[in-house]
């Protein structure tokens, strides 16, 4: 294991930012971090980790074949012909050395942050993400709220698993399966959980038309689960950009959240009646948001998708930072379920879309 390429790649290490073995979303997170914005500490279990198990597992020419094929190979087969190398990446031992660095990082983010089975988002972070042309549209895994170095290491195995899955083998851009285009590898990113009072996801244009001037939010109560899967009615507002005036605003009359709850995991759980009818954004924390959107913007320069959590202290805290997609690049498509409108292709690509349950003890003190 070089210097240049370890298993274990801390956000806050002067190297990870923008590094590639971190992966698409993690590398940004690395930027974002070494640029003074405020990202949950966490480490990425690099691709250079996902290599090197696939190697001591005997399995990397069977998933070079496998991601080779994909172009060819019809949504009924993709199942039979993963069978064996989804039950290898399930079931081969950890090398000793990779398996100790995630044991020891993992204790190290509950020194960090004194909590003990810290909680955690486990999230996929795979070298196809930005491809040209390409956005991988929610398909990848996150997991949420993963307690414990057991659970760590189990969820870890289901996001390399992941690589391998119906939805990323049959994703096209221009007729051709994307993961075919190349031998990819799958970082994953672990990153304490935010308890967020409100979450949701803001983008530097407007996702509906374009319009570059705007900044553009989704929010609700509690974690974001609500926004990324479409089940629960985020407010919206829109900002201009340079006079910073909340131009547009529609308030939810919100009365369930994603929450964890400690005999249920994170749950769509009902919020309490005097949340009912008032809004998850306070003014000054829509024109924060506006504020920081703008920033990652003219740092990134270019329009970006932003994932954000305000904490139980009224912080606010960036999860996610992705190029747009919708509006500078062709539409790309999965033929797994159904055609999305702009704004829910963006909001798909924030992946978050597994929950780890049930959530092991020692949740409480996560920030």
């Amino acid at each position: 294991m070089s210097a240049a390429a370890p298993f274990v790649l801390w956000l806050d290490d002067p190297i990870a930012n923008g590094h590639p073995a971190l992966g698409g979303k993690f590398s940004s997170l690395g930027e974002m971090t070494a640029s003074g914005f405020s990202v949950p500490p966490g480490f990425g279990i690099t691709t250079t980790a996902y290599r090197s198990f696939m190697d001591a597992a005997g399995l990397s020419e069977e998933a070079r074949r496998v991601s080779a094929a994909a172009d060819k190979m019809a949504l009924e087969d993709i199942k039979s012909e993963t069978k064996t190398l989804i039950a290898g990446v399930l079931n081969a031992p950890l090398p000793a050395q990779l398996e100790a660095d995630i044991r020891e990082a993992y204790a190290e983010l509950e020194r960090r942050t004194g909590v003990k089975d810290v909680p955690v988002a486990v999230r996929s972070s795979g070298e196809s993400e930005d491809l040209a042309g390409a956005s991988f549209a929610g398909q990848y895994d996150t997991f949420l709220w993963v307690c414990g170095i057991e659970s760590v290491l189990h969820h870890v195995r289901q996001c390399w698993v992941g690589m391998f899955g119906e939805a990323v083998l049959s994703y096209r851009v221009d007729g051709q399966a994307v993961i075919s285009r190349g031998d990819f590898g799958m970082c994953v990113g672990i990153q304490q959980m935010v308890q967020a009072r409100a979450a949701g996801v803001m983008f530097t244009l407007n996702p509906l038309n374009g319009d570059r001037s705007k900044v553009a939010m989704e929010a609700v109560w509690g974690l974001g689960e609500g926004v990324v899967k479409g089940d629960i009615t985020p407010s919206r507002f829109m900002v201009d950009k340079v006079t910073l005036e909340v131009v547009e605003r529609k308030r939810s009359d919100q009365r369930e959240e994603y929450r964890f709850d400690p005999s249920q995991g994170v749950a769509v759980l009902p919020i309490e009646e005097e949340r009912i009818g008032v809004s998850c954004l306070e003014e000054s924390h829509v024109l924060a948001l506006a504020e920081l959107a703008k920033h990652i913007e003219r740092r990134r320069g270019a329009p970006q998708d932003i994932e954000w959590a305000v904490d139980v202290n009224g912080n606010v805290r960036v999860l996610q930072v992705r190029p747009e997609t919708v509006w500078s690049r062709k539409a790309a498509q999965s033929i797994v379920g159904k055609q999305r409108s702009p704004i829910g292709h963006v909001l798909a690509r924030m992946a978050g879309n597994q929950i780890a349950k049930p959530a092991a003890t020692g949740a409480k003190g996560a920030a």
